[in-house]
C-alpha cells in the first residue's frame, strides 16, 4: 500500500502558513480603516485632527495597495474601499 503522505502534509502545512499570513493582512486593513473612520467621526475637529485623519487615511491606502497587490483581496474590492474613504475624507474637508 502506498503512501502519499508527506506532500499532502507539506501542502497542509504551507496552506496553513498562508492562511495566518493572509488573515494578518486582512486584519491591519481592517484595524487601518477602523481608526480612520473614528478620527473621521470626532465631532470637534482642528486642523491638527485633519492632518492626523489625512496620515491615517495615507496609512490605510498604503495597506489596501499592499494587500491587493498580494492578492490577499481583490483589486476592485480594494479601489471601492480606497474611494469610499477618500469621499469620507473629502467631505471632511469640505465641511469645515
Amino acid at each position: 500500500m502506498a503512501k502519499k503522505k508527506s506532500s499532502a502534509a507539506k501542502r497542509h502545512r504551507q496552506s496553513e502558513e498562508r492562511r495566518l499570513r493572509n488573515k494578518s493582512v486582512k486584519s491591519s486593513v481592517r484595524t487601518s480603516a477602523k481608526k480612520f473612520v473614528t478620527l473621521a467621526q470626532k465631532k470637534d475637529r482642528a486642523s491638527v485632527e485633519i492632518t492626523e485623519t489625512e496620515a491615517a487615511l495615507r496609512d490605510m491606502i498604503k495597506k489596501i495597495d499592499t494587500a491587493a497587490q498580494k492578492g490577499i483581496i481583490k483589486k476592485n474590492t480594494a479601489a471601492r474601499k480606497k474611494s469610499r474613504m477618500q469621499r469620507l475624507f473629502n467631505s471632511l474637508k469640505t465641511a469645515q
